[in-house]
This record gives C-alpha cells, sequence and structure tokens, in this order.
C-alpha cells in the first residue's frame, strides 16, 4: 500500500499528512519518527471511512510535497495547500469528498453525545499559539463546529455556525452549491495570507475533526474508563 506524503516540518517537529487518505495525519520529531506511525494510522482511516475494511499489504510511503514552516506544526497548526488541492474536481470526486466531511461531523456530534460529562476537564488545561486549547469535550465539539464559518469563507461561502456541527456543515455544503462551476476550484488567498481551495476546504473538516476527536475519545475513555464512550472513529488504542 503507497501512502503519498505530503511534510510540513521545522526545527520543533513534523507534520506528515497521507494525500490519498484524505484527513489521515501522523505527527513527529522528524519525518522517519512521524511515518513510523502511519500503520495503525491507515488501518483506523480505512476501518472508518471504508466500513470496516482491512488491508494486509505492507505499508510504504512516497514524499510527494514538503514544506518548511513557520508554524507550530508540533501543535498541528497548518497552512499548506497540497499540489493536488489545486487541481480541479470531478462530481465523483466532489460528492465522495462531501459525504466523507459529512460523515466526519456526525460521527464527531455521535463520539461527543457519548461522553458523560462533556463539561469536565479531560484533558490538560494549557495555551498553544492560539490560545486555550480545548480541555473538555463541550470545548472540543465547540472548537470543531466553530471553524466552519471560516473554512467556507476563505473559499468565498458565507454560512454561520451551529446549532450544531452537521446542520450548519450541510448548509455550508447547501451554499457552495449555488456558486456557478464551484468545481473549477478557484485558489483563494485568504487569512494571513494563506491559500485555500475547495480540497483543501473538505481535507481540513476531516483531518480537524480527527485530530480532536482522537483527543476526545482517548481523554474520555482515560477519564471514565467506560466502554459506551463511542469509538465511531476506530481508533487504535
Amino acid at each position: 500500500m503507497l501512502i503519498k506524503t505530503v511534510c510540513e516540518y521545522n526545527d520543533e517537529g513534523c507534520l506528515v499528512y497521507a494525500e490519498n487518505f484524505p484527513g489521515a495525519f501522523v505527527r513527529g520529531r522528524n519525518y522517519e519518527n512521524a511515518v513510523a506511525k502511519f500503520k495503525k494510522e491507515i488501518e483506523s482511516w480505512l476501518d472508518w471511512a471504508e466500513n470496516g475494511a482491512k488491508s494486509e499489504e505492507p505499508i510504504e510511503t512516497e514524499l510527494i510535497q514538503e514544506k518548511k514552516s513557520e508554524l507550530k506544526v508540533c501543535d498541528a497548526d497548518s497552512d499548506i495547500i497540497f499540489d493536488s488541492e489545486r487541481e480541479m474536481l470531478t462530481k465523483e470526486e466532489y460528492q465522495r469528498l462531501k459525504i466523507l466531511a459529512l460523515r466526519s461531523a456526525m460521527d464527531l456530534e455521535r463520539l461527543y453525545d457519548s461522553v458523560p460529562n462533556k463539561k469536565m476537564n479531560i484533558a490538560p488545561q494549557r495555551e498553544s499559539f492560539y490560545g486555550k486549547i480545548p480541555s473538555t469535550a463541550e470545548e472540543m465539539y465547540n472548537h470543531c463546529m466553530n471553524i466552519t464559518e471560516y473554512y467556507f469563507g476563505e473559499i468565498g461561502v458565507d454560512v454561520e455556525n451551529g446549532p450544531d456541527i452537521l446542520s450548519c456543515r450541510a448548509a455550508g455544503f447547501e451554499k457552495l452549491e449555488q456558486q456557478e462551476n464551484f468545481l473549477e476550484n478557484k485558489v483563494f488567498l485568504g487569512s494571513y495570507d494563506e491559500e485555500w481551495s475547495l480540497r483543501k476546504v473538505l481535507r481540513r473538516f476531516i483531518w480537524h475533526d480527527r485530530i480532536h476527536a482522537r483527543a476526545m475519545y482517548r481523554r474520555a475513555y482515560e477519564a471514565f474508563w467506560d466502554d459506551e464512550i463511542d469509538n465511531v472513529f476506530r481508533f487504535r488504542k
């Protein structure tokens, strides 16, 4: 199984994406350390995204793009646009990625609903480059919902956050599809001079959900030791 990798790195760490498995990623102190973690990540991604799919094939990686970043990639701060995210979308590609992005929102909701005490601190309280890191399930969920307006806004789609993550994400896609030629996948220069495209937004939704769903699941399981917490994303322990 060939994983095409895109890497953001600096002296503080490395963030590596699986370009051909949208939303899958690993982190490490360097590229070699990060990609060594891909076996569990791709097993988990396939189990979630392809309904229990498994592969016994050995994993190989091919670095197709890299960028030295000034951001805190060790905290999953990212601004890279993949070369492939500049390409036009077919209707079939768009529908496949849209379904994954909506499913990711729905599954994050399921995970959140299964946490017994949503206001309890389940993660250490600390600050990062962007402020306070979410430490309760409620904060993690709201953080994921509240990037909807930001991500869609970067490609010229006006949508409001709330009342829940699935409905506001679906509303964003509905408004997007009212635009002519949205499948042309225009590249926008957005906030902080970051480049955005529809392909990038689709991948970023799945990736961002995955980061915080993983934290929510693992922290909640450690806090409550409750098998009722829904491992809907099929994370490996």
